[in-house]
């Protein structure tokens, strides 16, 4: 069967660049449909499509392109007789039609668009502008969400966001993490060839924690350097991101030792989280694809009490999650995390590798989503 996935847009990183990876080795033969992408490399061996936005400088300005992207995706041209459509979902890509073509579409959801839906999770969605046309793009994705054959969540946090925005079940199949390829090296600082990096890993103070995200405000990685303060560890922080003049700002002033590691390779990164006494994970995510590195990698995660990222782990076995991101009880799931006794990190991170994620989306395009009786919650499967 000829299929098309259909994603937001491509970057050269990002878990949902990476869910769309697996999805393109899982259907080998499928084309793919974006915004624009801005990383030819990532599927040079793909026919991958761009809407007119790509001929725009809107590709360059998300925030600006984001009321466009609404009929960008509305009777896109089909250059192949595609049988269905598969959509990587965090915006308004399960709005993709195409032209002259009714095609079964079976929609993937990171989320329901978190800047309309729930702006106290992205702050983005705080701005007047944003709060004054949110009713109206509102009702507009909750009608286009009817058009879906089936919907999956990539957590049960966001299939009860869908159920709530979208007046839709969903079933749940979590994204596929590299757990095998973190499983395959004992020591991963065996695999540093950088003589930077090198030099960074015999400097490193231990015991450390460990925070690892890109530098933006919701990550919170402020608060990893307060629980080491308050628990007197030094911390480690590794990522990249507009955030960095900021948190290095912090951590110069911070009681304890903190390290700020800018684009480490997968391999320093990999090791950072062996070496880590606990990796410090406060935000609220939809699933969360770092906390299960850091289990894969044999270190136990501390997160707060509520989003996605909580699925991933089991609490007192190989992680820990604080009544709130309180730093008071952010700091004591530490505490706890890092006397926990050792845990076996193939059989706390099986349930997310590749194979596991390919064989559930094969059932999903296969079984018009198995599990999901009806279109809308409660419905006969009528449209808005």
């Amino acid at each position: 069967m000829t299929g098309l996935l259909v994603h937001e847009w491509i970057e050269s990183s990002g878990g949902a660049e990476n869910v769309l990876e697996a999805m393109a080795r899982a259907f080998p033969d499928a084309d793919i449909q974006c915004l624009w992408d801005d990383a030819p490399h990532r599927f040079a061996d793909r026919s991958v499509r761009e809407t007119w936005l790509a001929r725009t400088p809107l590709r360059r300005h998300k925030a600006l392109a984001l009321p466009f992207t609404v009929g960008a995706w509305r009777r896109l041209p089909a250059s192949r007789d595609y049988e269905w459509m598969l959509v990587s979902s965090h915006l308004f890509a399960h709005h993709a039609t195409l032209a002259g073509r009714d095609v079964p579409k079976y929609v993937y959801a990171h989320t329901p668009a978190r800047y309309i839906w729930n702006p106290e999770l992205d702050e983005r969605g705080n701005s007047l502008a944003v709060r004054a046309v949110s009713p109206l793009f509102q009702r507009i994705d909750r009608r286009r969400a009817q058009e879906a054959t089936a919907i999956a969540a990539n957590s049960a946090f966001v299939r009860d966001r869908i159920a709530q925005a979208w007046d839709r079940e969903a079933i749940v199949i979590h994204p596929p993490v590299a757990v095998e390829r973190i499983l395959s090296q004992s020591d991963w600082r065996t695999q540093v060839t950088d003589a930077d990096e090198l030099r960074l890993l015999e400097q490193l103070p231990v015991p450390f924690i460990l925070g690892a995200s890109r530098f933006i405000p919701y990550k919170r990685l402020d608060l990893v350097i307060a629980a080491g303060e308050r628990t007197g560890l030094p911390v480690v922080i590794a990522g990249r991101g507009p955030e960095e003049q900021r948190l290095r700002a912090i951590a110069a002033a911070a009681k304890v030792p903190v390290r700020i590691v800018v684009s480490p390779s997968d391999a320093l990164l990999y090791a950072l989280m062996q070496l880590a006494s606990v990796f410090v994970f406060p935000p609220v995510e939809d699933f969360g694809i770092v906390p299960v590195e850091a289990q894969a990698a044999g270190t136990p995660v501390v997160t707060g009490p509520v989003g996605g990222q909580v699925e991933t782990f089991v609490d007192g076995v190989s992680g820990v999650a604080a009544a709130s991101t309180d730093v008071g009880d952010l700091s004591d799931a530490v505490r706890r995390a890092a006397s926990l006794p050792g845990f076996e990190a193939r059989d706390a991170t099986a349930r997310f590798d590749e194979p596991a994620f390919q064989e559930r989306i094969g059932q999903f395009i296969a079984h018009d989503g198995p599990g999901i009786s009806g279109n809308r919650l409660g419905g006969d499967g009528s449209h808005d």
